[in-house]
């Protein structure tokens, strides 16, 4: 997290200090052209601190879930939770049911990920008559766990290197740790929380099977992950109004 700080510190800084040159902006204390070179200069530097920060590798200690078993072991991940007033059965059907035109802004952030193409269907890609969760796994995600009331995961591969397939089983992608890959599983996890109610918890763990992957994914990471967190709670309260509502 504190990277990405960084990195948006500086992209924020650099943008100043570019405006600046053209026109100071004054109101921001950004009194001179001089100045605003310095901040241009001074944010390039501090975004790419942020981007090439070394990423820490964390490993679980206990295996509780199956994104546990999956992928035990990472160095970028993103955890989100959200009570909800609705029995698990409830609240699994909704996360399976669920459609991408019901999450707020997500056609919007994808359409802007793929840069307005069209491109053939995918998760950033749902027609907005299919659940979410079935676009994924049947295009670019494997289905890699799915207990009912309990846990979901799905996976894919995010780098590869040149000439690689990707895992195309559970199994492949659990034994994938040559160089060059750079694997990603998401999970959605219920518990209960009272009765009636269900807390569920979304968590994104990437693992980079070397140093230039760690080093190369690092950067992608940590430019979108504010858009990714945004995207993972959204899905959250959609969830959260879909299952309740159903009541």
């Amino acid at each position: 997290m504190f990277a990405v700080v960084l990195v948006y510190a500086g992209l924020i800084a650099s943008f100043v200090g570019l405006v600046s040159i053209c026109k100071p902006l004054t109101f921001l204390g950004v009194a001179t052209r001089g100045y605003s070179a310095w901040l241009l200069a001074g944010g390039v530097l501090v975004a790419l601190v942020g981007w090439h920060l070394p990423a820490k590798e964390t490993r679980v200690a206990t295996v509780r879930s199956h994104l546990d078993e999956f992928v035990p072991a990472y160095q970028f991940n993103e955890l989100h939770a959200i009570r909800v007033n609705a029995p698990k059965d409830r609240v699994y059907a909704a996360i399976k049911g669920l459609r991408g035109n019901e999450i707020f802004l997500f056609q919007t952030l994808t359409w802007m990920r793929r840069f307005g193409r069209r491109g053939p269907e995918s998760i950033l890609n749902a027609p907005a008559d299919t659940p979410i969760l079935e676009v994924a796994t049947r295009t670019s995600f494997l289905l890699l766990a799915d207990e009912a009331e309990r846990e979901i995961v799905i996976g894919t591969v995010v780098l590869l290197p040149p000439g690689a397939q990707p895992p195309k089983t559970p199994a492949e992608f659990r034994k994938t740790v040559r160089p060059g890959f750079a694997v990603a599983a998401m999970n959605f996890h219920l518990d209960s929380a009272g009765e009636n109610a269900t807390l569920v918890t979304t968590e994104t763990r990437v693992y980079a099977t070397d140093q230039a992957t760690r080093r190369r994914f690092a950067q992608y990471w940590r430019t979108i992950y504010p858009g990714s967190a945004f995207i993972r709670r959204m899905w959250l309260r959609a969830v959260k109004r879909r299952a309740e509502a159903e009541g």
